[in-house]
């Protein structure tokens, strides 16, 4: 029985339609699991620097952000997110020297969100409104499964001070971050201010899924791809109990929009 050139092409167009559609449900599919990565040895936890002050962290007046970026020959097909957290909490040891301040934060992995319009308003052109309510519903679950950030067994992101060296009107910073068990270290620029009894430190800079030990998501044979290099800004108060609310300059460093906290109301943070 012979078979019409029509009939020959229907395979190939079910299939192109069944992989279009597999890219269209890629911001809700799980991607698989990443092997164990391999850890390094945590710095030995220094000492309360002399004469220190520690100053908690404000949570209401701080803002953590992660751009994710899409990519493939069919990233149209997908969305860039914003993850932030409103939540950080933890402590600033505070000294005369810049050089000896250090921190231990904490990053709750369950209060982070996705896609807030607020937060996408503010993120750039790379991050158009409109993204679906369902996208963003599955794109926080696939964020908190076992297979990426594993919530339900790791609850929090810590965030401690290695060291601190000049840089320029700057800092440098060494970061030893402790995600799903296991140990990086990373360098951050920082800029800070300081007033009497309060802080903020804000920077941006990049960073690899990878080198914290997590896999890229990809589906369709790589097609449709989470970019591997994300994008991390932060604004971080913190002031010494007591203290009111300090009125803080614009930062530069995440797009000149004020403080987090009225960022957050008024929805412009960049």
């Amino acid at each position: 029985m012979s078979m019409s050139p029509s009939s020959r092409r229907f395979p190939y167009r079910t299939c192109l339609a069944g992989l279009l559609l597999w890219g269209l449900w890629g911001c809700q599919t799980s991607p698989p699991p990443a092997p164990a990565p391999t850890s390094t040895a945590p710095v030995e936890k220094p000492g309360i620097p002399a004469g220190a002050q520690q100053y908690p962290v404000v949570a209401e007046e701080s803002l953590l952000q992660i751009l994710v970026y899409r990519g493939g020959a069919m990233a149209r097909l997908g969305h860039n997110h914003v993850i932030a957290s409103h939540h950080l909490e933890g402590v600033v040891q505070v000294t005369d020297d810049p050089l000896a301040t250090r921190f231990d934060i904490r990053l709750p992995v369950n209060e982070l969100t996705v896609d807030e319009p607020a937060m996408r308003d503010g993120a750039g052109p790379d991050f158009p409104p409109g993204v679906p309510q369902s996208a963003r519903d599955g794109t926080r679950r696939n964020l908190l499964s076992e297979a990426l950030l594993d919530a339900a067994n790791y609850p929090e992101i810590r965030l401690r001070t290695i060291d601190v060296v000049a840089a320029g009107e700057g800092f440098d910073v060494g970061i030893e971050i402790t995600l799903k068990g296991q140990v990086r270290q990373v360098r951050v620029p920082v800029q800070v201010e300081r007033k009497p009894g309060a802080l903020m430190a804000r920077g941006e800079f990049a960073l690899r899924q990878s080198d914290l030990g997590l896999k890229p998501f990809s589906v369709a044979m790589g097609t449709l791809v989470v970019l591997d290099e994300m994008k991390i800004r932060f604004e971080i108060s913190a002031r010494e109990m007591g203290t009111l609310p300090i009125s803080w300059q614009m930062g530069p460093d995440l797009g000149g929009a004020g403080p987090a906290s009225s960022r957050r109301r008024s929805g412009t943070i960049s």
